[in-house]
Order: structure tokens, then C-alpha cells, then sequence
């Protein structure tokens, strides 16, 4: 059975009428599709300012009835995060989960550094990482998502931002071929490129979109509709990737 999934990143809410609708348009769109997504990633920047309301705004808009499937971005705080988006209590360590979906398991994982755009899978993640990876059956597939490439995108905006000692984690890679591939955000522009071996597959932003150098000097295009990426992984491990942009209601 083909594994469908969707894929966002960015909203940055911020309790504006502006972040708000996007984020909703986005969410109105995936609710009516005729065949509905096994799950909907969503790869970081939740939040805007990494505040509880923030969090409490994007439980309401996340409502869906398929799984939301979380992970943090730089501009959000991991208590706050923890607490009003994930009813959990707030803790300020890394927030890793493992979700199983249709039989793949997806990792969703903190890339975040606090108080940093840059991003690091830190050792307690790795080790998370690893305990869950060699975990799996060995014939079940899986994704890891988490929220800074760790691969230049030939763009100064993001790849001022990427992550960190991305060696460590193409080594983890090496040693799990189940990881068909791996989904990130950040850029705020959908990209697509290879690592490790694998697809890498950077989602588009809710918020805005950036323009890449040949489109021009101004880096941030705030007009361009919303953006989606849909996930098809099929019974031989092929990822197939759609970039689509949400039209209006």
C-alpha cells in the first residue's frame, strides 16, 4: 500500500490575521482532499516567538482528522512547545518521537539549538536516533524529519543557517539502510537534493516564500500562495515527491 504523506514547515504564527489564514487555507485545503493523507509533517518554525499562545493558536489550526506530525524549529521554545502544543509537561531538553505510520516509522527530531538559527543533532538525540533505528524491524521503513538541512542550498539565508556537523549524522545513516529519507524545512523555499544517499527533501514554508538569487534582490516574496509538499512512498521504498502551492478557497 502507497504511504501517502504531506508535508509543510514555517507557519511562524504569531497571532495575525496574516500568519493565521495562511496556515488555515493550508489546513482547509488538506481536510477536503478526496483522498485523504495518511499524516501531515510538520518540520519546525512552528511558532513565531515560541510563545504559549502561539502553540495554543497552531493546536486549533492543526486539529485535522489524520496525525499532525511535529517537530521544533529555531524560533520555537521547547517548554512552551512541549507544554500547549503537545500536552506535555514543559522540559527544556531536546523533543524527539517516533510516530508509525501505515508501517513506516518516522522520526521526528530536534535539530534545534536555542537562541540559534544554526542547527545540531546533539549526542542525547543521536543516541535517541539509534536506540529507535536499530529498534525497527528490518523491513520497515523509515523517514527522518527534523527542521535545518544539512546540505548547502546555494542560497547565503539559509545556508548561514544549516546544520552542523552533518558527517555525524550521514555516519548514522550509513548504518540504518531503512532511512529511505530525510525531510527538513528552514529555508523557506521547497528544494530537493540527495544526502547520505538518500532523497533530501526540504519542504515549502506556510509564512512566506524566499526568492531564490536569480529571481531578484528582494529575498522574501509575501505573496506567493502557500506551500505543500505530498509524499508517496511505495512497497519497493520509492519516495515520490509533489510540490503544490494551496490555491484560495
Amino acid at each position: 500500500m502507497t504511504l501517502l504523506l504531506a508535508q509543510i514547515s514555517d507557519l511562524h504564527l504569531d497571532g495575525t490575521d496574516r500568519a493565521t489564514r495562511r496556515a488555515t487555507r493550508v489546513m482547509e485545503h488538506l481536510r477536503a482532499l478526496p483522498r485523504p493523507v495518511d499524516a501531515l509533517l510538520v518540520t519546525g518554525d512552528i511558532a513565531d516567538h515560541g510563545e504559549e499562545a502561539e502553540y495554543e493558536q497552531a493546536a486549533d489550526i492543526l486539529a485535522a482528522p489524520f496525525p499532525v506530525l511535529t517537530c521544533p524549529g529555531n524560533h520555537d521554545a521547547r517548554p512552551a512547545y512541549r507544554k500547549a502544543l503537545l500536552h506535555l509537561p514543559p522540559a527544556p531538553g531536546p523533543v524527539n518521537q517516533v510516530h508509525h505510520i501505515a508501517g513506516t516509522a518516522i522520526l521526528m527530531c530536534d535539530s534545534t539549538i536555542p537562541g540559534r538559527d544554526e542547527g545540531l543533532l546533539d549526542p542525547e538525540t543521536l543516541a535517541w536516533m539509534r536506540t529507535t533505528l536499530d529498534g525497527l524491524a528490518p523491513d520497515t521503513p523509515a523517514l527522518i524529519a527534523f527542521h535545518q538541512p544539512p546540505v548547502e542550498l546555494h542560497h547565503p539565508l539559509p545556508d548561514s543557517g544549516r546544520l552542523r556537523e552533518p558527517d555525524v549524522l550521514a555516519a548514522l545513516l550509513d548504518a540504518h539502510p531503512q532511512v529511505v529519507a530525510v525531510l527538513t524545512g528552514h529555508a523557506h523555499t521547497a528544494a530537493a537534493s540527495s544526502f547520505a544517499g538518500r532523497p533530501l527533501i526540504v519542504g515549502p514554508a506556510v509564512t512566506w516564500t524566499l526568492r531564490l538569487p536569480w529571481e531578484g534582490d528582494r529575498p522574501a516574496d509575501r505573496e506567493q500562495p502557500p506551500g505543500l509538499a505530498f509524499h508517496l512512498l511505495d512497497d519497493h521504498r520509492r519516495l515520490t515527491t509533489h510540490f503544490r502551492v494551496v490555491p484560495p478557497a
